[in-house]
C-alpha cells in the first residue's frame, strides 16, 4: 500500500465531505436511530491468544513479563521465549471449525441486532485481508479472510456488521520481551509484527511518552482500510486512545469514517471511552460496567458472559445468563445499549458455555424483546432497592436484586414494567404508578404479562399499582404490559 497516497485519499474525502476534522464539526453527529434501537450487540474477542487459551486476551503482553504466570507457563508448555515467542502461535491458528454461517445462526437466535468482531487487538495479529502489513489472517495461520467471512454471513441474517480496533496500545504491547533474551529484539521496522514494542507507559499520563507520528498514521491507515474495505456500522475503539498524541488522529478518522457513512447512505457510529472523543461527538461505553442512573446521552455497556477473561482460556468463570438478561434490562431503561463479548476457541468453534448463554437470552428475548427493541426510556428508569455501583470494571460481583426492583421502557402509548426477580406469591407492587404519583397522572387502560396468558388482577391505590397473579413462576424478568390512555 502506498501510505502517503492513502492519506491523501483520507484528507480529500473530509474536504469535500460535511463533516471536518474539528470537534465543532464532529459535534453534528447523531447516534444512528438503526444503533439506538438495536439495543443487544455481540462482541467477539477471538484471535492469536486463543491458541494458548490462558491467563486472558492479554497473554501476548503476559508472557513476556518474567515471572509472571503467563511468562511460567509459557516456558513451561512452549518453552523458551527465544525459540518460541507469540508469533509461533501464529501457525497454530487454523480456525479449521469456523463457520461464519454457523456463527450467524447462534447470533440471531440470541437476540442480537449487531455483531462487533474484533479486528484487531493489541497484539497486532488482523483478522482480514490487509495491504498494511502481511501479519493477517488472509496471508497467515488460516489465510483467510475472516472479517470478510463474518460480513457475509450476518448479511445475510440481517446482522449489522460492527468492528473494533484495540491497535493503539500496540505501541507499547510487546515491549518486555527487550528485558531478556526472547525473539523480539532489535532492530524492530514498520511492517514487522512486534514493531515498535516501545517502553511500556504510565497508562493514565495522557501526555508523555508520545507514539511517533509514524506510528500514529499506521494507525490511521490500519483503522481507516477497515473502514473502506469491510463497511462497519459502529467502530469501536479501546481505551489509551484517550492520550493527547491520538487527538488530530482521532478527529480525521471520525471526519472520515462520518463522511464515508454519508456517502454509503448509511449512518455510523464510534464507541470510545475516557473521553477520548469530544461529548457529543460519539457514542461513550463503559466497560465492565454500567451508569446508575438514567442517562439524557446515549451510551453503552461492554462486557463478557466470562468474568476473568474476554477471550476463551481454559477454566473461564462465567456469569449466569439470568445475570445478563437484568443487567440488559437495567442498560436499556437507562438508555443504553449491552455489548455482549463471547470468546471462540482457536479452532473457531464457540464453546458450550457461551453459546448455551446466548440461547437462553435469546429464549428471554423471544418472549420479551417488545419492552427491549426499539424502546425509548420513560421519565425514571425504575424503581427498588438495590443500588448499582457506577462505572467501569464493576460487574465482577453478582447484583442481589429483589422483586422490589423494577425497570421501565416505553414505546408509543404502551409502558412496560419489567420485574427483575419475580415474586412466589404473584404479588407485584409498582410505586412509581401509584395513583397519585407525581411520575404519572394519566390513564391505564389494560395489563398484560409478556409471554403468559394468565389474565392480570390489578388495582391503583395511593400505595402502588399492585399487580396479582397466580399460576406466574419465573427464574428470570418478567415483563408487563400496560397500555395508557
Amino acid at each position: 500500500m502506498d501510505r502517503s497516497s492513502y492519506l491523501k485519499q483520507i484528507r480529500q474525502t473530509i474536504e469535500r465531505g460535511r463533516f471536518k476534522d474539528d470537534w465543532e464539526s464532529l459535534s453534528q453527529f447523531e447516534v444512528p436511530q438503526w444503533y439506538k434501537q438495536a439495543k443487544f450487540g455481540i462482541f467477539i474477542h477471538w484471535g492469536l491468544y486463543s491458541v494458548p487459551a490462558y491467563d486472558s486476551e492479554w497473554y501476548s503482553r503476559n508472557m513476556y513479563i518474567q515471572d509472571s504466570k503467563a511468562y511460567e507457563h509459557h516456558v513451561k508448555t512452549y518453552g523458551k521465549h527465544a525459540e518460541f515467542g507469540y508469533k509461533d502461535f501464529i501457525p497454530m491458528f487454523t480456525a479449521d471449525k469456523f463457520d461464519a454461517s454457523e456463527w450467524a445462526n447462534l447470533f440471531k437466535q440470541a437476540g442480537a441486532r449487531y455483531i462487533m468482531p474484533v479486528a484487531e487487538h493489541h497484539d497486532g495479529f488482523q483478522m482480514y485481508k490487509s495491504e498494511v502489513s502481511t501479519y493477517n489472517a488472509f496471508d497467515m495461520g488460516p489465510k483467510r479472510d475472516l472479517l470478510g467471512e463474518m460480513k457475509q454471513a450476518f448479511d445475510e441474517k440481517e446482522l449489522v456488521l460492527c468492528a473494533s480496533s484495540h491497535r493503539a496500545e500496540h505501541w507499547f504491547f510487546m515491549s518486555h520481551g527487550k528485558h531478556f533474551e526472547s525473539d523480539i529484539r532489535e532492530p524492530l521496522e514498520i511492517g514487522d509484527f512486534y514493531w515498535p514494542a516501545a517502553p511500556e507507559p504510565d497508562h493514565h499520563d495522557l501526555f508523555s511518552p508520545a507514539p511517533s507520528e509514524e506510528f500514529l498514521e499506521d494507525w490511521l491507515i490500519r483503522t481507516c482500510e477497515i473502514v473502506d474495505a469491510y463497511r462497519p456500522k459502529v467502530m469501536y475503539f479501546d481505551w489509551w486512545i484517550q492520550h493527547s498524541a491520538f487527538k488530530p488522529y482521532l478527529k480525521t478518522f471520525a471526519a472520515y469514517y462520518y463522511n464515508k457513512g454519508e456517502e454509503w447512505g448509511t449512518p455510523v457510529a464510534i464507541n470510545y471511552k475516557h473521553d477520548a472523543y469530544m461529548f457529543g461527538s460519539a457514542v461513550p461505553d463503559v466497560e465492565r460496567g454500567q451508569f446508575a442512573e438514567l442517562k439524557p446521552y446515549y451510551w453503552q455497556t461492554d462486557t463478557a458472559v466470562a468474568k476473568n477473561s474476554w477471550c476463551y482460556t481454559e477454566g473461564n468463570d462465567y456469569k449466569a445468563s439470568v445475570e445478563i438478561i437484568r443487567d440488559l434490562v437495567d442498560i436499556v431503561s437507562k438508555n443504553g445499549n449491552l455489548l455482549l463479548n463471547v470468546g471462540p476457541k482457536a479452532d473457531g468453534s464457540i464453546p458450550e458455555e457461551d453459546r448455551q448463554i446466548l440461547l437462553d437470552i435469546g429464549a428471554w428475548l423471544h418472549a420479551n424483546g417488545e419492552a427491549i427493541y426499539d424502546t425509548t426510556y420513560w421519565r425514571i428508569s425504575g424503581e427498588g432497592p438495590t443500588q448499582i455501583v457506577e462505572g467501569q470494571f464493576t460487574d465482577g460481583e453478582t447484583k442481589l436484586y429483589t422483586p422490589e426492583d423494577i425497570r421501565f421502557t416505553l414505546k408509543g402509548s404502551t409502558l412496560y414494567a419489567t420485574v427483575l426477580v419475580y415474586p412466589e406469591n404473584g404479588r407485584v407492587a409498582i410505586r412509581s404508578l401509584k395513583s397519585d404519583s407525581h411520575h404519572f397522572a394519566g390513564l391505564i387502560r389494560e395489563i398484560s404479562i409478556l409471554g403468559f396468558d394468565e389474565k392480570v388482577a390489578w388495582e391503583r391505590t395511593s400505595e402502588a399499582l399492585i399487580l396479582q397473579t397466580s399460576s406466574v413462576t419465573s427464574s428470570v424478568p418478567v415483563v408487563f404490559k400496560i397500555q395508557l390512555d
